[in-house]
């Protein structure tokens, strides 16, 4: 018999607010920054939202994940293992964690998740992650599909998460040091700059210039929506929407729109089965580049591609609407089928490619009327980044997620009972003792509209059915109550019997896969040093943050600029008419060094 697959759709949150929206909008769990070390430290959240969220996700059977995930200094052990119990203590159905030093803490029976900053890219890796405790393992972004179903065929039994929307970091996550090492501001600390988003000159060994003032290593956005079949087939079987800085409606646009996409697939796969319960209601149409994005890309998981880069702008571009086809006085017509509306943001690249924008004051047709007139010329593209009516339908309730339920309510000698029992099994049978009285009329139809009328509950009647001897009276008032009681004791026993996964740590001495750590295993603290240590890796450097390296590499990239420029001597056989080195340098002047590592198919990034 074919094992069943659970199928996870994991959405961000940066707070209460969006952990509540992910999870109506349809996703099957949630990750959310702790209150500290999260590796965004601008996405902390209480103790106490976590614990309303956690609240609301285990309703439908859908989990919550919290981000523990920056590397920890030695003081800060302690505070940490404190928060992980108290998390533990409201549910948290798991931690997602870089630093190796927490398996040292003493824990509680959670489960630990991998997250993409312990560079999680070859089989051996997830192996060894796995043998070691972890119930998942949150792959590289920069992996194909072909690298992907290797992992996943030679470790069957390990969970595979991967990101399928959202931004690019574009290097390997936690390999990055250039935040820490330019602006004291450490990307594996979640205090990362942005560097990658500057717009930078490139040069070459004569310094000559190449390239002027373009953001070469800001890279477009990931969307893997019409790739999710393959992935399946690959091995993946949580899906990741990054944006844990990002605001409600882009939670919700994306959430819905991937919820959509994998029901389809779910609907015709019996092999498939989704984590969480409910279905879904939407009161608008999910459009993917009706929310934030640089434009969009496969990235790697077809393999390499020339076109992943954002190298005008690293902002919101949005939809593509048309092109300007004249200019008149304060207004201009587009060429396009797309409709704009009053308020809409719109945007265009100029003729030396830098963005500008304005903000629609009235339309008429394809005419669009401004308050100031920008210098723009005909055959522009135009672009809107900013949808007025889809965001005004956005702040507003947008989704209802309800429970099927059936109901039944039948006569006994001692008068009535309702039984009520939901998608996942869970029955409740409440008593109603009444003397029976014969009805004047038929009342069997009544009386299933008025169980029907589940309101704002949670659950959805799908099937409602009486089964009475004789035509039975019972008031309106009675039987609402029986309902309400009847409703009330099922979430009880929902919550009651909500299944948390366990995890006891047990300590391992299984072979790492290497036998040295230089400065990229990000070891911060003794903890992590004793883990290390602990799986046959001899010689153990500090971590980057703790002890900086000169001459680091500080980037390492699947991003290359040389075939970006159409001179890659390995895939395009190209050739460049410039002399390496060449050096990317920044507005205030820094020079960062670019080598080709051709044998491991990377860019590296130093600073001169």
């Amino acid at each position: 018999m074919r094992k069943l697959r659970n199928i996870e759709l994991l959405a961000p949150a940066k707070n209460l607010e969006c952990g509540l929206e992910a999870i109506n909008h349809g996703a099957d769990a949630v990750y959310i920054g702790a209150p500290k070390f999260g590796a965004r430290s601008a996405a902390g959240n209480s103790l106490d939202d976590i614990q309303t969220l956690v609240k609301h996700a285990h309703l439908y059977n859908a989990r919550i994940y919290v981000t523990v995930n920056t590397i920890l200094k030695e003081e800060e052990l302690l505070e940490t293992e404190k928060m992980i119990w108290e998390l533990y203590g409201m549910g948290v159905d798991a931690l997602i964690v870089q630093d190796m030093g927490i398996t040292g803490l003493n824990l509680p029976p959670i489960p630990l998740h991998a997250s993409t900053q312990t560079d999680n890219r070859t089989s051996d890796k997830v192996k060894f992650l796995a043998n070691a405790g972890f119930r998942q393992v949150v792959l590289a972004r920069e992996l194909s599909l072909k690298e992907i179903d290797r992992i996943h065929r030679e470790n069957p039994d390990v969970a595979l998460e991967a990101f399928v929307h959202g931004a690019l970091c574009v290097s390997y996550s936690g390999q990055c040091y250039v935040s820490e090492a330019c602006f004291g501001r450490s990307a594996n600390r979640g205090e990362c700059a942005q560097f990658c988003r500057l717009s930078f000159n490139m040069v070459d060994a004569d310094n000559q210039v190449m390239v002027s003032n373009k953001h070469l290593l800001s890279l477009k956005d990931m969307n893997q929506s019409n790739q999710l079949e393959a992935l399946i087939d690959a091995g993946v079987s949580s899906f990741k929407i990054e944006g844990r800085l990002k605001d409600v409606s882009y939670v919700k646009n994306v959430t819905a729109a991937y919820r959509q996409k994998l029901d389809e697939i779910l609907n015709r796969r019996p092999d498939l089965i989704r984590a969480s319960s409910g279905t879904c209601y939407f009161d608008f149409k999910p459009q993917l580049d009706k929310s934030f994005s640089r434009g969009f890309t496969h990235y790697f998981v077809n393999g390499r591609d020339r076109d992943i880069a954002s190298f005008d702008t690293p902002k919101s571009l949005g939809e593509e609407m048309g092109t300007v086809k004249e200019i008149r006085g304060n207004y201009l017509t587009v060429a396009g089928l797309k409709s704009f509306n009053n308020g809409d943001g719109v945007c265009y690249l100029d003729e030396k490619g830098t963005l500008q924008g304005f903000r629609i004051n009235r339309v008429d047709g394809n005419k669009l009327f401004l308050q100031e007139m920008p210098e723009i010329k005909q055959r522009t593209v135009l672009y809107r980044n900013y949808d007025q009516e889809f965001e005004k339908i956005l702040s507003r309730e947008s989704a209802k997620r309800k429970i099927a339920v059936e109901l039944l309510l039948e006569d006994h000698v001692f008068g009535f009972s309702l039984a009520l029992t939901d998608e996942d099994r869970n029955l409740v049978t409440l008593a109603l003792p009444r003397d029976k009285e014969l009805a004047r009329s038929p009342q069997t139809k009544n009386l299933e509209e008025q169980l029907a009328k589940l309101g704002n509950t949670p659950f959805e009647a799908i099937k409602v059915e009486v089964r009475f001897s004789d035509n039975w009276f019972i008031p309106v008032s009675a039987l609402a109550d029986l309902r309400r009681k009847a409703v009330d004791e099922l979430l009880t026993l929902r919550s009651i019997n909500y299944k948390r996964e366990v995890s006891v740590w047990k300590s391992t001495s299984h072979a790492y896969p290497q036998t040295e750590l230089t400065y990229l295993g990000n070891v911060m603290n003794s903890k992590a040093h004793s883990f290390y240590a602990a799986h046959g890796v001899k010689n153990i450097a500090p971590a980057f943050e703790k002890q900086p390296v000169e001459d680091a590499v500080l980037m390492f990239c699947k991003h290359c600029l040389r075939f970006s420029m159409g001179w890659c001597p390995v895939h395009q056989k190209g050739r460049s008419p410039y002399k390496e080195p060449y050096y990317l340098v920044s507005s205030d002047g820094k020079r960062f060094r670019l080598s080709f590592d051709c044998k491991n198919c990377q860019m590296k990034v130093s600073a001169v």
